[in-house]
């Protein structure tokens, strides 16, 4: 089983929602047998999920994080090996070959697609100055493709419904 992390590039974190995501992310681990998680990049909220997977390693380590790249679509040795240093693989999106600026959208939709869970931090408060949230994109994505979500930060209308 797949899940993947995609949010804005800016959160607010806090313990709270730390404890949640860490709390959500070993419920997947252990009830829904997900083994594998897929990472973007370029977002706070996809470090803070990296972190607490690799903490949640020490305790599953049959867990595997995957860096799915946006830019880079052919890499050098060195390049792949310091990858290799924090994830056990990466992959660009072939769907991704050529997409110019939406490179990020087709890397979304790639993970998105190859997933059973996503876990969101979007904040309809947050607006990337003159664009679309790429992160609104991915989530409409995901609603239409009947994902299993996981909605960050927890809105108290909606905790009732983020279980998926």
């Amino acid at each position: 089983m797949i899940c993947c992390f995609l949010g804005h590039r800016e959160i607010c974190e806090t313990e709270e929602l730390r404890a949640q995501l860490y709390a959500v992310i070993e419920e997947l681990i252990v009830s829904r047998k997900v083994d594998t998680f897929l990472f973007g990049s370029k977002s706070q909220f996809n470090n803070l999920c990296y972190a607490l997977v690799t903490e949640l390693k020490q305790t599953y380590p049959h867990v595997k994080r995957i860096y799915v790249r946006a830019e880079f679509p052919v890499i050098r040795g060195d390049y792949l090996a310091y990858l290799l240093d924090c994830y056990e693989d990466t992959y660009y999106p072939e769907k991704a070959i050529g997409a110019g600026r939406s490179v990020y959208i087709k890397r979304n939709t790639e993970m998105i697609d190859k997933s059973s869970f996503c876990v969101f931090y979007y904040d309809e408060a947050y607006l990337p100055k003159g664009r679309k949230s790429g992160t609104k994109i991915a989530l409409d994505y995901a609603i239409k493709h009947k994902k299993v979500i996981f909605r960050f930060p927890l809105l108290k209308s909606a905790q009732a419904s983020n279980k998926g």
